[in-house]
């Protein structure tokens, strides 16, 4: 038994440090949501919603949103076209993609500048993803499930997948004990 788990140790070291950061975020993240009462928008949330319409608008994309008892309205054109809930601030994703980074987790410093680097990128690009489902959805009504159940997931996750892949390749443990 010693020798199999001596074996395993780098993948057991793995899930271990993955489910742990993934649970004690995850908790941390649930505590945060629970300081607010019910029918109000959390502060995560309110702020992709700001974010959402302050960058539309920059961009000269006609934007607006408006809160609306636990979730904000968005409008394009005037016109309704989505609304933004918590799951929609991308909070869940960063998660997970810290717990995975903090998992092949190099030197302290690198470690923390990725995950918190990595996740601002995410925060954004996801800022990024509502403006431009916002559009498509006005453009293309008929088309919510390819819109918002396949291809703006693919994005988000896509982003983080090749985050990943970087942080593997270039940061972690592995990578600085595996270059030629």
């Amino acid at each position: 038994m010693k020798q199999v788990l001596q074996q395993y140790r780098p993948f057991l070291l793995f899930l271990g440090k993955f489910f742990l950061s993934y649970f004690v975020l995850t908790a941390v993240y649930r505590m945060y949501l629970s300081s607010f009462g019910k029918n109000v928008v959390d502060g995560i949330t309110s702020n992709v919603s700001f974010l959402t319409q302050k960058l539309a608008n920059i961009l000269g994309i006609k934007i607006a949103t408006q809160s609306f008892q636990d979730y904000y309205k968005i409008f394009y054109e005037g016109e309704y076209v989505a609304r933004i809930i918590e799951g929609c601030n991308a909070i869940s994703v960063i998660i997970l993609f810290v717990a995975f980074v903090i998992a092949f987790s190099g030197r302290l410093k690198p470690t923390l500048f990725f995950a918190v680097g990595g996740g601002l990128f995410l925060y954004i690009v996801n800022v990024f993803r509502i403006i431009i489902l916002a559009v498509l959805l006005f453009s293309f009504p008929n088309q919510v499930h390819l819109l918002h159940g396949v291809l703006f997931p693919l994005l988000i996750y896509g982003m983080v997948f090749l985050l990943w892949i970087v942080w593997v390749n270039k940061y972690s443990v592995y990578a600085s004990n595996h270059k030629k």
